[in-house]
């Protein structure tokens, strides 16, 4: 490798390295070699007429007339003007750096199309100027940042959940599987169960003040009026509510959903931004059923020939499509991550369901106890990838790129 850059100037300790993590909710930057990302700032933007919108502040300021956009489709990147704009927020207003001063290295799903992984590469080199940049898959990341070169890794997001063989740091593709029944989902059915319960989603910024009530009581609010807000606007600030309501209240049963095991269990309060408050008991169980039986709880508006597969399901899928040899050293290496995946109860139904699936084969899931390790493994991966000694021999050098083209991605990160 004649062309890759001389470690003096890229590798060890002289000048660290930028590691950015592009999720569908999230999108975490930091430098290589820290145990967690410096900045997470959410993948959307707010567009009007005007100006483009990024970072928690503005895109929580109602404007008239402010569309809230995602840059992401199916957990890879589809709009790189809108990408660019919150990398670059990220990086000179939040890590107060500048990419031209550090060699890059961007996550990608394993799904991701050529095309777009040479347009990251055009990107790093020609819009934000970096000196240096790999692309790593996100799997093989988080593989890493749970100290194994093999293993299953099923990473359950927001908009995607993925199952991923890694075999000593390479993917198999073949074996690889995702679907939208992920954090997002779960949202969807929970705005379902508030408006059967006719339940209002007031959002935080249009609260003025507001009373106390007891349980069940009608909310006692005072709320500010706005002209001109978009759906799309109010469908954001709606989802904050619903990832409050899930991340605090909503659990995951043993077993299939059971309505008399799920009313034994201890009811959760929980408090909407109006102050109107109710105890939560089988709803906060048989809204997160869809995950493994998506099937059994169809959204309404879902395709009638649609048969989407539930977390048991893709695992099962992506375990049976690899060598036989390989298989029982895969279920014995699950790691699990992604923010859904904290959902109480969560990593015990995973771990009875697969020991069901996969009889007299020994299970073993390594699910992070951390939250933090669980939401950012692809960029603690990415971190711990991109600082070790002997990671200089794989970054695309500036002058290697302007001589092969974006091409070079799918010759050198594979």
């Amino acid at each position: 490798m004649a062309n890759a850059p001389p470690p003096a100037v890229y590798g060890g300790d002289e000048i660290s390295s930028l590691v950015i993590d592009p999720g569908s909710s999230w999108t975490r930057v930091g430098f290589a070699g820290e145990d967690t990302p410096k900045v997470v700032v959410p993948t959307f933007c707010g567009k009007d007429s005007d100006n483009i919108y990024v970072g928690d502040n503005d895109l929580h300021s109602p404007r008239p007339g402010m569309e809230i956009l995602s840059p992401m489709s199916d957990g890879c990147i589809n709009d790189w003007e809108m990408t660019v704009k919150i990398w670059d927020y990220a990086l000179s207003r939040r890590l107060y750096t500048e990419a031209k001063d550090h060699p890059l290295l961007i996550t990608e799903q394993t799904w991701n199309p050529s095309k777009d992984r040479e347009k990251a590469a055009e990107v790093a080199f020609e819009e934000l100027g970096v000196p240096a940049f790999y692309l790593a898959k996100e799997a093989v990341c988080s593989a890493f940042a749970c100290g194994k070169p093999t293993a299953l890794v099923v990473d359950v997001g927001s908009a995607v959940a993925s199952v991923t063989p890694v075999i000593d740091g390479l993917v198999l593709k073949k074996a690889t599987f995702h679907s939208d029944i992920a954090g997002d989902y779960i949202n969807s059915h929970l705005a379902g169960l508030f408006k059967s319960k006719n339940i209002a989603l007031t959002p935080h910024f249009m609260i003025a003040k507001k009373t106390p009530v007891e349980i069940g009581q009608p909310p006692q609010a005072t709320l500010k009026s706005f002209d001109g807000l978009t759906d799309s606007f109010l469908e954001f600030q709606r989802g904050r509510i619903l990832n409050e309501f899930k991340e605090s209240t909503s659990g995951v049963l043993e077993q299939p959903y059971n309505e008399v095991i799920a009313n034994i269990r201890p009811a959760r309060p929980f408090e909407f931004p109006d102050g109107y408050n109710l105890n939560f008991g089988a709803d906060r169980y048989v809204t997160t059923e869809p995950l493994f039986q998506p099937q059994a709880y169809p959204l309404p508006d879902s395709p009638v020939d649609s048969s989407p597969q539930g977390i048991t399901e893709l695992i099962t899928a992506s375990v049976n499509a690899c060598d036989v040899d390989a298989r029982a050293n895969l279920v014995n290496n699950i790691v699990l991550i992604g923010g859904t995946s904290l959902l109480q109860g969560f990593t015990e139904r995973t771990n009875i369901e697969l020991n069901q699936a996969f009889p007299g084969m020994k299970i073993r899931i390594q699910a992070p106890g951390n939250s933090s390790e669980r939401k950012y493994a692809g960029w603690i991966g990415g971190s711990i990838l991109a600082s070790l000694g002997t990671f200089h021999q794989m970054w695309i050098g500036k002058k290697e790129y302007e001589e092969v083209g974006a091409v070079i991605v799918e010759k050198r990160c594979k």
